[in-house]
């Protein structure tokens, strides 16, 4: 840390006497105040030319002329930069990360396997892997043979690379339309904590963008005004509006003795060991996903495949879509266990006899999409109302007995994906774990626990005399952090 501490001086970095770095064993270097930190606090200071960028890097030439954009590009800056070892510009920063960070894409994939085997994390790792080795192949193992001399092949391997994507994944930010995704010293060293922002990353616009603030690579809401922020500014803020620099601003009061926290988003515990290699305990943000395909699989052990295909045009026609797209359709659960309103809908069409079927069909044929044709907020169904978007959810109406037996039989079969091992096996493993020692067990258990609880009160859900509550727009699946380079 002396080190670092020195690099960072010598690279005009400039941060807060309050702040105190502390090394732990189960979390890496944290960041904590040693004294009353108030909102609207500069505690830090970061030159744009001293983060780690495709155009700060002196492997800049090489990235251009092969084309390598984005965290590709940055991929290879990183593994440039530590090829160079100790006459690296960046050796004092590069010195203080890990070789890699523990996200899954790091793992094996027997332990992807066998870690995240029914998670929402399982498929999702095994497509990454696949396609962050097609990138290395195609894009970064040529240039070891366009430029023998100046590359040494031992730090552009295939482990080098999945490395420096962990590293990119866990800890750059975007600075600029200039520079894009970097590695931002010191800044990374913020840990994160769901819903308790303390700091904030920002930028002043370069020159070669427009005059607005840059967010980091976390993606919050909100922008603290700069002015504002200047008049309680715990830095000597000397330049005025210096696009040169990045900025850690207190955005609440934090007392003395306390860590700081930097927030990566509203995220559940599958984005967070995706992308940074934990898991939080209790996360309101975890979901479950049920997959278009396994209701159509509950359908079809009930009915004609026939009979499936019908029921979910019919669903559609009626201007009903899951989340996701084609082929990779599911649909939410949410932390409380409240199934999306979609999936509702779909399964009590599913379940229409075939009289009522047949009426709803004909009409829609007739008319077109009901929704648009007569405008009604509800659709009636053999005495059945089922509510489409725009209905008025204070106007709740029971469940039918049938889709909750359907909902509790859809939580089983999504439940055996995780195996035969129950919640309370997993429950007992998390509790002889060790999170220092076995970092992947612990936050791989710890995301299989949640999900499963997710599904738990899905159960209660369905076993219940609950109403239509649940009114939430569909969300994003989980993003990727790789995607494949042309």
């Amino acid at each position: 840390m002396r080190a670092f501490k020195r690099w960072m001086k010598s690279k005009g970095f400039q941060w807060c006497d309050a702040l105190e770095f502390v090394d732990t064993p189960e979390e890496g270097i944290k960041v904590r105040a040693l004294c009353e930190l108030k909102e609207g606090d500069v505690v830090a200071k970061m030159p744009k030319e001293a983060c780690l960028t495709t155009k700060t890097s002196g492997a800049r030439e090489i990235i251009e002329e092969a084309g390598l954009d984005g965290h590709l590009g940055l991929a290879f800056a990183i593994m440039y930069e530590r090829s160079l070892s100790g006459d690296s510009p960046w050796a004092g920063y590069l010195q203080l990360l890990p070789f890699q960070e523990c996200v899954p894409i790091c793992w094996t994939l027997d332990e992807v396997d066998e870690l995240l085997c029914g998670t929402e994390l399982h498929q999702t790792v095994q497509e990454d892997k696949a396609l962050i080795y097609e990138d290395w192949k195609e894009n970064i193992l040529p240039l070891l043979e366009v430029a023998p001399s100046k590359l040494n092949p031992k730090f552009f391997g295939i482990e080098q690379y999945f490395a420096a994507k962990s590293l990119i994944s866990s800890r750059s930010f975007e600075i600029d339309d200039y520079h894009g995704f970097g590695m931002v010293p010191l800044a990374d060293l913020f840990n994160h904590k769901t819903g308790a922002e303390d700091v904030h990353f920002t930028a002043m616009s370069s020159n070669y963008e427009s005059d607005t603030d840059v967010d980091g690579c976390n993606n919050d809401e909100g922008i603290v005004e700069e002015e504002a922020l200047a008049q309680n500014s715990s830095i000597d803020m000397t330049v005025e509006g210096d696009t040169s620099m990045l900025e850690m601003i207190m955005i609440k009061n934090v007392s003395g003795g306390v860590e700081v926290f930097n927030t990566y988003g509203l995220l559940g515990n599958a984005a967070l060991l995706h992308r940074y290699g934990f898991t939080e305990q209790d996360n309101s943000y975890d979901i479950v996903n049920i997959d278009m395909e396994l209701v159509i699989q509950w359908c079809s052990t009930a009915f004609s495949d026939r009979h499936c295909r019908a029921r979910v045009s019919l669903w559609r026609r009626l201007g009903y879509s899951a989340c996701g797209i084609q082929n990779s359709e599911y649909f939410e659960i949410s932390f409380d266990g409240e199934p999306q309103i979609e999936l509702l809908n779909l399964l009590q069409i599913m379940l229409l006899p075939d009289t009522a079927y047949h009426r709803l069909d004909l009409s829609v044929s007739v008319s077109g999409n009901c929704h648009e044709s007569n405008g009604a907020s509800t659709t009636l169904l053999n005495d059945n109302i089922i509510p489409n978007k725009a209905f008025d959810m204070s106007k709740k109406s029971l469940l039918p007995k049938n889709v909750c037996g359907a909902l509790l039989s859809l939580a089983d079969m999504r439940e055996s994906l995780y195996g035969s091992k129950s919640i309370e096996d997993d429950i007992e493993a998390l509790g002889r774990c060790s999170l220092v020692r076995e970092k992947k067990l612990y936050h791989s258990l710890m995301l299989r626990i949640n999900e499963r609880k997710v599904l738990q009160k899905l159960r209660n859900y369905a076993s219940q005399p609950f109403k239509v509550t649940n009114q939430s727009l569909p969300r994003k699946k989980l993003k990727r952090t790789t995607k494949k380079s042309s």
